[in-house]
């Protein structure tokens, strides 16, 4: 199957996707119960569509994650196509993707980085400790 395939109300969905975003997780209580819900999106070769994951999806599933769908479920949700595994389907981590920073945290490993590349030599007999400590305060001052 492909996403360009799939139509609102299509049931026993079979296929695999990479996982391209995610959204933060949004908490609601049903029936005195509470639970967690994000919607993702996906893509595959024909396209992309959005997916909601539920519950323990929720912290399984990573941006750059491949997923395979089994008996999945594509609902409509504000006028767009949403796969889902619905109360039948099930959702697979078939390959992890590569860790995926933030900005934030993009920047502050560059930086750490850079300060590793300009550590002059009366530094190299400080202690592992030391030395982070320092690098630490430089990345800080900045």
């Amino acid at each position: 199957m492909a996403i360009a395939d799939l139509k609102v109300r299509e049931g026993k969905v079979d296929i695999v996707v990479e996982v391209t975003a995610k959204d933060e997780p949004r908490e609601f209580e049903k029936f005195g119960r509470t639970g967690k819900v994000c919607t993702a999106t996906i893509k595959d070769d024909s396209g992309e569509m959005k997916l909601s994951l539920w519950n323990e999806q929720v912290d399984k599933v990573n941006v750059g994650d491949k997923v395979h769908i089994i008996n999945g479920y594509v609902n409509e949700f504000q006028g767009e196509p949403q796969l889902t595994t619905g109360k039948f389907g099930r959702l697979e981590v078939v390959e992890k993707g590569e860790e995926v920073f933030t900005e934030d945290e993009k920047v502050e490993e560059e930086d750490l980085e850079e300060l590793d590349k300009e550590k002059p030599a009366s530094e190299e007999e400080l202690t592992t400790d030391e030395y982070e400590e320092e690098v630490e305060e430089e990345v800080l001052d900045k």
